[in-house]
This record gives C-alpha cells, structure tokens and sequence, in this order.
C-alpha cells in the first residue's frame, strides 16, 4: 500500500494505474508497462508543475506495487526520475520523493542492490538536508536500505567503495553520521569483508574522529575500535604497511582524540606487525617522539608513545647491520630453500617479537613474520638517523624526548654498529654540544653513546686516520687501542690489554677527548658546573687510564696555558677524590708496572702546568724526593693569591682518606725524611692561616726518631721505606717543570703588560 503523503491532482488517477500495470503484468506486455513509466516519469515526475511532479512520483510508487516482484526489471526506469527530484528546490517535493523511492525499494528488496550506489549517493545528499521532513522521511528509507544491505549476500563492496572513499571526506555533520553509520552496518556483515577495503577509508575515518559533534565522534570511534578488533583477530590478512603512513599523519594530530586512537594503532600495527613496520620507521619516531615529554594532561598519549618506541626499537635486529649485497644473497638462498620446504610448517623467526617478556604484549594475537619476510624488509637507517639528528638539533624538545632519542642511538651503534659509524662524522658535533644540556640525565645517556663510539670495534679504522700529526700517532701508540685478531699473539698483547670489563678503545677515542677538551676550553661554564661529573662518568665508562693518559698528552700540546692549567687542576681533583679513580690510584700509588711508570710520566708533563697539582700527583704516587725537589722551586715562581690557595686546598686533602698511607709514613721518620721536608716546605709557604695551623699541628705529631728506636727497628724501617722507581729520569721531569713554568710566567707577564698598556691609552 502507498504510504500516504497529501492530497494531489494524481491521487485520484491510482486505481486505474495500479489496474492497468496488473493487466499489463497479467499480459507479460512489458512494452506497455515501459510506457506507462515512460510517461509517468517524462510527463510528470520531470514537469516544470510542482503538483505534476508530485503526482508523478506517486504514480511511479503505485507501478512498483502493481509490478510486485517484477519491479526488478523496471528499476532503473523507476528508481532514475526519483532520485532527480532529490535536488528539487521544493522541500516537499524532496519528501514526496523520499515517500516514493521508499516504497519502491520496499517492494524490490534485493533487486535494488544492482542500484546500491545511486540509491547511497541520493540519501548520502539528504542526510544533509535542512528541512527535518525531509531528513526523517531519508532516514526511514535509509533503515530500510540498511536492512536489506544485512540480509542479502550480494552486495558488490568493490563497485562501492570508490563511492565511500569520495564521500568519506564530507564535511557535512549529518552527511558524516550518514557515512559512519553506513561503516557501521557493513563491517557487522559477515559476509562483507570490509577490513580489505580498510586502507582507503581509514585516513577519512580518521578526519570523521575530529568532527565537533560528540555523538558522530563516539560513533567513529566505535567503527575504529570494531576495525582494530578484526584487526587484532585476523592479522596475517591486514594491509598495515598500506595504512602505516596514515598512521603516522595521524599520530601528530593537533586534537587529542584523533591522536591517542592513532597512536593506539601504531602501538598494535607494530606488535601484529612486527619488522613490516620498520620501513617506515623514521616517520613513526617522527610522531612518537616528542609525544614522549607531553605533561599530565596527555598522560594516556605519552604511555602509548613509549609503548611504541620501545617495541620498534625491539624490531631493530644484528641482521640489519648487514649488507644489501649479503641480504640479497641471503634472500635467494632462503627461496631455494622455501622451494625444499614447502610442506614444512612455517618458523617463527628471529625478527618476531617475544611476548612473554613484556605486560604491553598480553593478550595480543601476534602476526608472525616468516625469515623470508624478514630479509625483505629493509631498515631505512639513513632516515632513522636523520629524524633522530634534527630532534637533537631542536632546542625546544623536551627532556624525556632528547633521552629516548640517545637511547635510540646507542641501540643503533649497538645493533648495526657498521652502518652507524657511517654518520658519526655528522653525529659528533651535535652529541659533543649534547654534553652542555641541562639534565644529568640527557648528558649520562649522551656520554653513554659517545662511550659506544669511542670503544666499539666498527669504529677502528686502518692508521691513525682521524689523527694526523706525528706526536699524536706517537702518543696514541701508548693507549689501550684494539688490535685485529691476526695480530694477537702471545708476546705482543701486553702493551694493549684491557680489564675485561673495560671496553676497548678505537680510531674515535682520541678525536673524542681532543674535541671533548675543545669543548670544555671553550665553554668554561661548562668545565665548572658539568667538568668533574662527565670526566668521572667517562672514567667508568671507558677505560679511566686511557682517559686520563689521552688528555694528559693532550693538554701538553695546549696553546691556552691558563686552560691547560685550569683542566689539570680539574683532572687531578678527580683523580684524588673520586671513588671512580680508585683503582687507578692504587696503580700510580706504587709504581710497580711499566705501563703505571709511564702513565706518571705522561701525567706529570702535563701536570707541570699547575706547580701545586704536580706536588700531589708526586705525593700520591710516593716520589717525596722529587716532590720536595719540586717545592724548593717554589721560590723562583710567582707566587699570587690563587698558588697559595691551591696550597691551602693540597694541605686540607693531605688531611683526607685518600692519603692516610702518606700520614702513617711520618710514623717512620728515618726512612721518609724527604716527605717530612717536603711538608715543612708547604708548611713555609703558607702564611699563617687555617691552613699553616692544620699542617703545623699534623707536623707537630711527628715522632722524635730517637723514641722510635726499638730493638726491631730494622724491621719498622724496612715496612715504611719505599725504593725509588726504576727507569724514570727524575731529572729531566725537573727540568721539564721549570720549562713549563716559565712559559706560564712569559704569558701572564705578556698578558698583564697588555693590561697595563690599555690603561695607559685610556688615562692618555
């Protein structure tokens, strides 16, 4: 029966039409049936006459009814004039036509599904329609659409998704809510297979998720959710590395909501996944990454961000380090055997991610990746390396963003250590100016990568490449530096061994500490506030002897002697007072090896830039002869108020754990007299200050050597007594000393003449 909608001049010309087409039906006369359309269509539903048209219309609607079953081969005839008068400017008219077309749907059922599209194009347009009867009388049409859509199973999804994918991207409110809705019904089909198609919808969807409407945000939310459950069901079928760049897009969203459920889906894309992400790898951090340092109000972003990170960093394996000759070579050799194995089940393989091991992994049906899958995926390392680079360069990043991207880099030089070293030329400047940030944090992973690149075996180059120079070569020949495995051997290793757990140095070692000194002589702030605790980070990072012999040897070609002294005078610090140094100091104490004897030696030379730390480092190391040679020199300095302070401090860390041994050698007075002497010679330098009274009392409690004697005394004397060390040439080291310091006094004469020469100018 025609849903009734108004009174018009057609109405009363029903009966007779729906007699007439029976007959015409009875009769199979489909000729005249086609003319009775023709002209209900031509001659009324087209007129330039409102009424006409409105008649018309429902003329068409009775021939639907009067056709029955047999309306399906008059569809197109029907359902075209209708769907005309959609556009029409009349509001009724466009409800009249909603009126027809739904009856004539109604009574075609599945016949219409040929005629899917023009029947969606035409609703999709009165969603959006202004007038509520119109917009009522599209939605019931729309339910009935929808339901024959479910219970048929020859819906053609090819032929209609362009039409999805073009009106996806409506701006319309009600047009959107029409479309999600449509996603909606169709992915509750069973026998529509929408998830196929998902990668040409999802950027659109995505674009929906943003619209103001809080109910068509739910509504696209729930179509996304219903997507990622299908998803999570059936992985091995899903299109990711098509959607993977959508992803990406999205996850650096400026709405919130579009970029937590964005980033939801890399998190998942990347566990189902696995290593068929990592192509696309450096656009991935490029959103992760400066998710990592969003505050509270973006919590659930951040923890998904992390989530993310750490498992892309997961798919980073030592296979990628190889390379692209040996991957294709690997490639074909795993088809000739696939051809041998094919009724083998497949291997998980390497480059799958372990669930067992991570709680962001429960419950999660993991798509595995077969070996040959594995070789064919590449890892854009040039891209990764150069995301990670302009995230160091960006000032405005936050912390926990500058630390995931160190972590990052030192996960490369770990895993693919061969093809990193290939950008650490480019890489150095900007770690190096790393070391100035102000976390201790960013600065211990950044000393950490740097630690990587200055000891890891792929950074050894043949010679001494980025070193040139013949003192430095010479110098360098001294440091703990890998030599290659056809160079071991029994008698040649002693020279270069390292502690086990002390990484070896390589090529980039040395360059490290020249620039790393560079830095520090030209941003002074930075040896005073951060000196002390990179140099002790290092020193348990790296080997602490080759650290300090490197900068000692250094620091003895420094032009800047006022920074070659301020550097050694941070160096010794260190060396007496760190806990870190503690096994290097009991290497010096005694002297007992070739390689202690020679450390000294490298030490002291540069050591003579300061008088004051030259004399601890002979304390330390029990050269009491030698440093009591040293303080008679003392006279023939300069001395100002900064010596004599350095004097106050080397007597107050006399006074420290560090030198109980030096304190309980005055027990011994026999056997020490020229630290006793060396003592009283600090002791007259001081003026009479807290400094000369502590020393003055320390030397006060040196015994009398008579009250000493005892009949075991040989014994005593043999226990505090230590013979000089061989083969150093005591001296030259003198001779060395005065060198230096006299080129310390022609500088400060030459800078305070200057001085005094400006203040001329200006009183002239």
């Amino acid at each position: 029966m025609i849903r009734a909608m108004g009174a018009s001049p057609a109405v009363s010309a029903l009966p007779p039409i729906l007699r007439l087409v029976r007959e015409f039906v009875a009769q199979s006369n489909t000729t005249q049936i086609k003319h009775v359309i023709q002209i209900l269509s031509q001659e009324f539903a087209l007129s330039q006459h409102p009424h006409s048209r409105k008649g018309g219309l429902i003329g068409l609607a009775a021939c639907s009814i009067a056709l029955g079953k047999d309306s399906g081969l008059y569809l197109k005839e029907l359902i075209e004039p209708v769907l005309t008068c959609f556009n029409d400017a009349d509001s009724r008219l466009r409800y009249y036509a909603c009126e027809a077309l739904y009856n004539i749907v109604k009574v075609a059922r599945g016949s219409v599904l040929p005629h899917f599209n023009v029947l969606f194009d035409g609703l999709s347009k009165l969603a959006a329609d202004p007038d509520p009867n119109v917009k009522s009388g599209s939605e019931l049409l729309d339910r009935l659409l929808k339901d024959i859509v479910t219970e048929s199973n020859k819906f053609d999804l090819v032929s209609f998704i362009p039409l999805l994918r073009e009106r996806i991207y409506s701006n319309n409110q009600y047009a959107r809510q029409f479309i999600i809705s449509w996603i909606l019904v169709l992915e509750s089909v069973p026998d529509i297979n929408l998830l196929d198609y998902l990668p040409e919808i999802l950027d659109g969807l995505f674009q929906i998720l943003g619209d103001n409407s809080k109910e068509i945000r739910k509504m696209c939310e729930v179509a996304l959710g219903e997507f990622l459950k299908e998803i999570k069901k059936n992985p091995s079928s899903v299109k990711f590395a098509e959607m993977a760049n959508i992803l990406v897009i999205h996850c650096q969203a400026s709405d919130d909501l579009i970029q937590l459920t964005a980033m939801c889906w890399m998190r998942e894309f990347i566990q189902l996944a696995g290593r068929v992400m990592l192509p696309y790898s450096s656009g991935i951090l490029t959103a992760v990454l400066p998710c990592l340092s969003y505050d509270d109000r973006k919590k659930n972003i951040k923890e998904v961000a992390n989530v993310c990170n750490q498992s892309l960093m997961k798919l980073v394996i030592p296979e990628d380090d190889e390379t692209d000759e040996a991957k294709q070579s690997m490639s074909l050799q795993t088809e000739a055997n696939s051809e041998e194995s094919l009724s083998k089940p497949e291997v998980p393989s390497s480059g799958s991610l372990d669930t067992s091991s991570d709680s962001n992994f429960s419950n999660t049906s993991v798509f595995t990746v077969t070996s040959s899958d594995k070789v064919q995926v590449t890892l854009n390392l040039d891209g990764i390396v150069q995301v990670l680079d302009y995230h160091l360069h960006d000032t405005s990043i936050g912390m926990m963003t500058r630390i995931a991207v160190l972590k990052w880099l030192y996960h490369l030089y770990i895993k693919t250590p061969r093809k990193m070293f290939r950008h650490t030329d480019s890489l150095f400047p900007i770690l190096l100016r790393t070391l100035s940030d102000e976390s201790d944090e960013v600065i211990l992973k950044d000393l950490e990568v740097l630690a990587e690149i200055a000891s890891s075996p792929a950074g050894q180059t043949e010679g001494h490449g980025p070193y040139e120079g013949s003192d430095m070569q010479s110098s360098q020949s001294e440091l703990h530096v890998p030599i290659k495995p056809s160079q071991l051997s029994t008698s040649g290793t002693k020279g270069v061994e390292c502690s086990p757990s002390t990484p070896t140095m390589n090529s980039y070692f040395y360059k490290f500490m020249i620039n790393l000194l560079k830095r520090f002589s030209s941003e002074r702030k930075l040896l005073e506030t951060r000196g002390a605790f990179i140099i002790r980070q290092l020193c348990l990072l790296l080997n602490a002897e080759n650290i300090f012999h490197s900068m000692a040897d250094i620091l003895l070609r420094e032009e800047d002697l006022k920074f070659a002294s301020t550097m050694v005078h941070t160096l010794n610090t260190i060396l007496l007072t760190s806990s870190e140094l503690f096994q290097l100091r009991n290497q010096l104490k005694d002297l007992k090896t070739l390689e202690s004897r020679n450390l000294f030696c490298c030490l002291y030379r540069s050591w003579c830039h300061n008088p004051v730390t030259t004399v601890s480092l002979c304390f330390l190391t029990q050269n009491y002869k030698h440093a009591y040679d040293l303080i008679q020199k003392f006279g023939d300095l300069e001395v100002t108020v900064d010596f004599l302070t350095e004097v106050d401090k080397l007597v107050q860390l006399i006074e420290c754990p560090i030198f109980t041994y030096l304190r309980l050698q005055l027990l011994d007075v026999k056997n020490n007299p020229y630290l006793i002497k060396a003592l009283y010679g600090l002791l007259m330098l001081l003026p009479q200050s807290s400094a000369f009274q502590l020393l003055s009392h320390r030397l006060q409690c040196v015994p009398n050597p008579e009250l000493m004697q005892t009949t075991d005394s040989t014994k005593i004397g043999h226990g505090f007594k230590k013979s000089p060390a061989p083969n150093i040439d005591y001296v030259e080291l003198l001779q060395h000393f005065e060198k230096v310091q006299n080129k310390h006094l022609e500088v400060r004469h030459q800078r305070a003449g200057r001085g005094e020469h400006l203040d001329r100018r200006v009183i002239l």
